[in-house]
């Protein structure tokens, strides 16, 4: 995929959205041609990512929630995730009744660091979230050693990450399981939903009946019980607990035009990111995010980190405003640091966590993402209107210039 095809994509949707969409809406939405866009979605994204099974989702957290349920992570077991991202990674592990064990991340990459989550494994640890943050992959393979050595189960959050690269690998190709969101700013979008991956067989029915109401009649590759099934009055459909986790017709509709086009739609937030990415290579204070030669980032947002005592977060960005910028984001605060956590508001899920635990989420926990939280800038890559992206990069450097 070259650059240039890259910057030659004028508007997000341009494929054959509209077409897919009044395939569905032509069907009446009748139930006997229910789910065969979701069928076709869940075919080629497989057939992308070179894995055995995708099952689409409502939205990029039930992939996660779907998955941990399907391993049988409940009260009692602790799954380990980063501090500095989305709170849903958390929230996931919540929703089951387990613990939340929050391990730091690398200084320069700003992804979870191997060796805070070595330091957090205990006989209770079950799983491993990773979280492809600004859509750069973790260091997977020391995670994947220690999975292996403790007997976990990794998945890989890249709700921000779609074909980037780890070691000439897919990130999602690599752990137990993988997620990736389909929400409006992610690099494919239908409005809303997910999509979970993985090359088990029997994870991958376990997640489809998770996601489908336990009925007994859907597979690792189904996800429609069948029209004489439904009508059978003895039929027993329901073998197992489940959630309604089902990807509407419509979203599939959106989302299978997107995965057509996602070498081109991700091309182009990395030739943005590239020319903010030449603005500042000569400014110090502004420290991009470390890319390691065997990585492949795929950038959801280009982040820097400001390396500079003298000039304020809030200062440099109000500039950048000012001078006809678009904005530019902070991060997250860190998920420990929520109020919901500082008054360990989980809905009664707090009674399954320990008092140890409990009293663990506070300041100095993740020294690392505490530093970084404040201090980093994240700046829009779709820019679909190449020219806006311009535009931008030259209002990086005039704010630039102000502050040297």
């Amino acid at each position: 995929m070259s650059e240039a095809l890259g910057k030659n994509v004028k508007n997000r949707i341009y494929g054959n959205e509209y077409k897919y969409v009044k395939e569905v809406l032509d069907t009446g939405f009748s139930s006997s041609q229910g789910s065969r866009m979701v069928t076709r979605l869940e075919q080629a994204f497989a057939e992308r990512f070179d894995v055995s099974y995708a099952i689409s989702h409502i939205n990029g957290t039930a992939t996660m929630h779907s998955v941990l349920e399907a391993i049988g992570v409940g009260p009692g077991d602790e799954v380990i995730v980063p501090p500095l991202t989305m709170a849903s990674t958390t929230f996931v592990v919540l929703q089951t009744g387990a613990t939340p064990i929050f391990a730091d991340v690398d200084p320069d990459t700003y992804q979870i660091d191997p060796k805070s989550i070595e330091k957090r494994i205990t006989t209770h640890t079950k799983a491993i979230i990773t979280v492809a943050l600004f859509g750069l992959s973790p260091d997977m393979d020391p995670i994947m050693e220690l999975a292996q050595k403790h007997h976990l189960t990794v998945i890989e959050d890249d709700a921000e990450c779609f074909l980037g690269e780890y070691k000439g690998k897919l990130a999602g190709t690599i752990g137990h399981a993988a997620s990736f969101s389909f929400q409006s700013s992610k690099h494919l979008t239908a409005g809303e939903g997910g999509i979970t991956v993985t090359n088990d067989p029997e994870l991958a029915l376990k997640i489809r009946r998770i996601v489908s109401l336990g009925y007994a009649g859907v597979g690792a590759g189904k996800g429609k019980i069948s029209k004489s099934d439904i009508q059978e009055p003895n039929y027993s459909r329901h073998i197992q607990l489940g959630w309604n986790y089902r990807m509407p017709e419509l979203c599939a509709a959106v989302a299978l035009a997107q995965v057509e086009n996602i070498d081109a739609l991700v091309e182009r937030r990395i030739s943005v990111a590239n020319l903010f990415s030449e603005v500042i290579k000569d400014t110090p204070w502004l420290v991009p995010q470390y890319v390691g030669p065997e990585y492949k980032h795929s950038y959801w947002t280009w982040v820097v980190k400001l390396n500079n005592p003298k000039i304020s977060w809030y200062d440099f960005r109000n500039k950048f405003v000012e001078l006809g910028g678009d904005g530019i984001y902070g991060t997250w605060k860190l998920t420990y640091q929520e109020p919901m956590f500082q008054e360990k508001n989980f809905l009664g899920r707090e009674k399954f966590i320990t008092k140890e635990n409990l009293d663990s989420y506070q300041s100095g926990l993740c020294p690392v993402a505490e530093d970084l939280q404040t201090k980093l800038f994240q700046f829009k890559t779709n820019y679909w209107d190449y020219a806006k992206a311009l535009k931008q990069a030259e209002v990086l450097k005039a704010a630039i210039a102000f502050f040297s």
